[in-house]
């Protein structure tokens, strides 16, 4: 089958980021994998959808590791116009926010033509439909309160001001669209006389997010990832890790300088990966990464969810292709029920 990873630029790839684990796993697999990025859609006067696509030939059989597999992706050659309807799986693997500021044209480009391919036969993963409404953290708050730290959105400094005192002055700021942990600041008794500016730097791109201090922040949180709604595990193994921040620094993104350290998944996780559940199965969300401190979650990334590759190697397992053979059932379920199930359920089959 031909799978397709949709990135914001492939120029921004890295070996180790999981969309290249993923793809390179495919391609073992005995898979043609496309890279497609926002302007490469074209909606033809006949309606039909083709997409100029940088192709990689399966290597079923061969050694090629990883770092070869990500230098033939970088030497690929010109792109190639093919149909939509040749893709099999359509991976929506880019993250909105990164366009939403030099190229907002882009910002939307997967989840508008995802959702073209995806009524022209294509497996769009997650399901395009649902990830519109997923576009900023607004989405979090639909999920069950009591899994949620006590949130306020607002772009008023008064208002913010007001629900840092009424949790002892100690809250976490960040944009309500955006990830990786690029914008966000602690407010404490230390930074309290900045809150002005803090408001005035978020702002700047729209509403602001004031979340309670969660105790055991300070220990970092729980990247852990959910595919079809459950827990990914192999055997006994969950793809999961503990991201503790820099010294100093209040985030545990690993690209902020955070690091991975290996953690043990109890009941207390898997019950709130309970919780959230029914809904990431109602929205089609195939894969996702949910951070979470004690049984409170912080963020769900349901478009790109990273540090696939450190859950595996501190496991000692292959969580790539669990993930792969997940996807290859879906499309033996699509050739044994044609046209009986959409997108959004398909998706998480």
């Amino acid at each position: 089958m031909l799978i397709a990873f949709f990135v914001n630029d492939i120029e921004l790839e890295y070996e180790g980021y999981t969309t290249t684990i993923l793809a390179h796993e495919a391609s073992r697999r005995g898979h043609d994998v496309a890279y497609i990025t926002p302007g490469d859609f074209v909606l033809g006067t006949d309606d039909d959808l083709r997409v100029h696509a940088r192709m990689l030939p399966a290597a079923k059989g061969s050694k090629r590791g990883r770092p070869k597999f990500f230098k033939d992706l970088q030497a690929a050659g010109p792109r190639e116009l093919i149909e939509i309807a040749s893709i099999d799986v359509l991976m929506l693997r880019n993250d909105p926010s990164n366009d939403a500021g030099e190229r907002p044209w882009a910002e939307f480009a997967g989840i508008q033509f995802g959702r073209l391919a995806a009524a022209r036969g294509c497996l769009v993963l997650n399901d395009p439909a649902s990830l519109s409404e997923a576009i900023n953290k607004l989405y979090f708050q639909s999920f069950p309160r009591e899994v949620r730290a006590e949130t306020l959105i607002s772009r008023s400094t008064a208002d913010i001001r007001d629900f840092a005192r009424a949790h002892g002055g100690k809250v976490v700021l960040k944009p309500l669209q955006g990830s990786g942990g690029q914008g966000v600041f602690l407010l404490d008794g230390k930074t309290g006389k900045n809150l002005n500016q803090m408001v005035e730097a978020i702002g700047r791109d729209g509403y602001i997010i004031a979340q309670a201090w969660v105790p055991g922040a300070e220990k970092g949180d729980i990247r852990f990832f959910l595919m079809n709604g459950e827990p990914l595990r192999v055997g006994t193994k969950y793809a999961a890790m503990r991201r503790v921040g820099a010294k100093g620094d209040i985030r545990s993104n690993i690209h902020a300088g955070g690091k991975a350290r290996a953690v043990r998944i109890t009941e207390r996780e898997l019950r709130v990966a309970e919780m959230i559940r029914p809904k990431l199965l109602r929205d089609g969300m195939f894969l996702v990464g949910v951070d979470i401190i004690g049984d409170t979650v912080l963020e769900v990334n349901v478009f790109s969810p990273g540090n696939l590759g450190s859950c595996s190697t501190m496991a000692g397992v292959n969580f790539a292709a669990e993930i792969l053979a997940a996807i290859e059932r879906k499309l033996e379920i699509r050739r044994q029920h044609p046209g009986q199930f959409d997108n959004r359920t398909l998706a998480v089959m």
